[in-house]
């Protein structure tokens, strides 16, 4: 076994049980979870996020979450600087760091650095903000998609952030975003990582993603929803970018019924999962479990790699 500190790594697609295997492996490994998710991170964005409820954390800390309100924003840069200062904190109190990852990106930036990115262009982005009100973003997808195929697969259409990002830094720079990001890193160091990769039966994880659904749904999202509007939140704010809150304000604002927003919050759960799937695989090292997280064997699995 390494004389370096551990960290282990839980990802997989949404649904497949990530969080409960963290805390599982937390509780019996005396371990502590970072969560590297974008849209845990926002303030008052509880159940379509799919944050563990303080109840069903069994006393196990859950760091990097709740960090922003929903008008500020939150960059991949922002989360490693922030990751760090719990390791190094972890670190200290001897206690066993475990990421439980859904955004590819944010991992991707503690894990192997960030590239030197350029600044904003205001111009730039305002002149793509008004093609996006006036066009939609699906206009600025196709057009990302053009530019830089690659990014284009990995970002829905629905995000405009996102998308105005990549556009604007393959028009800054000439490279696609992938090309700049890997070059220039400042890969972490001084630990030893364990990535654990859940790959659940496809069939079974579709299934998983529409019994969630519902169940958020009889958990009071819309509820939550209805409030969120109701508190002053600004359409244009990121987590109502977020699937599901989307679909609801939608119809909440009376353009979609809810049948329809419910098929829609689904279908574009399912493509969100086909396109975590694609990043993780992309992983190096990984120990892939052909299962859930929440399912015995492949907790202990996942107990024997970790011990190992």
């Amino acid at each position: 076994m390494s004389a370096l500190p551990r960290l282990v790594v839980v990802f997989g697609p949404t649904a497949s049980g990530k969080s409960a295997l963290g805390i599982d492996l937390a509780e019996k490994l005396g371990g502590e979870i970072l969560v590297c998710d974008s849209t845990q991170l926002y303030r008052h964005f509880d159940i379509g996020t799919a944050k563990v409820p303080a109840a069903e954390r069994h006393g196990i800390p859950h760091h990097l979450v709740d960090l922003v309100e929903p008008s500020e924003i939150f960059t991949a840069g922002d989360y490693r600087r922030r990751a760090l200062e719990v390791l190094e904190d972890l670190c200290s109190r001897k206690a066993l760091p475990i990421l439980t990852a859904g955004t590819g990106l944010y991992l991707r930036a503690l894990l192997e650095g960030l590239a030197d990115a350029p600044q904003r262009s205001e111009e730039i982005r305002a002149r793509l903000r008004r093609k996006a009100e006036k066009r939609g973003p699906a206009h600025l997808h196709r057009a990302l998609a053009r530019l830089d195929p690659e990014s284009a697969a990995r970002i829905s259409a629905a995000d405009t952030q996102k998308i105005i990002r990549a556009i604007e830094l393959r028009l800054l720079t000439g490279k696609p975003v992938g090309e700049i990001h890997r070059s220039g890193r400042d890969a972490l160091q001084g630990y030893e990582i364990i990535k654990l990769g859940l790959l659940p039966p496809r069939a079974a994880l579709y299934a998983r993603i529409h019994a969630r659904t519902d169940a958020m749904l009889k958990a009071g999202w819309l509820a939550e929803v209805r409030a969120l509007v109701a508190s002053g939140v600004r359409a244009d704010a990121k987590p109502f970018q977020f699937i599901g809150y989307s679909q609801l304000r939608e119809h909440l604002a009376g353009r979609l019924s809810e049948k329809d927003a419910v098929q829609q919050i689904q279908q574009a759960t399912r493509h969100f999962a086909k396109r975590q799937l694609t990043w993780f695989r992309k992983e190096s090292g990984v120990h892939w479990l052909p299962g859930f997280g929440d399912a015995p064997e492949i907790t202990a699995a996942a107990l024997a790699i970790v011990k190992s």
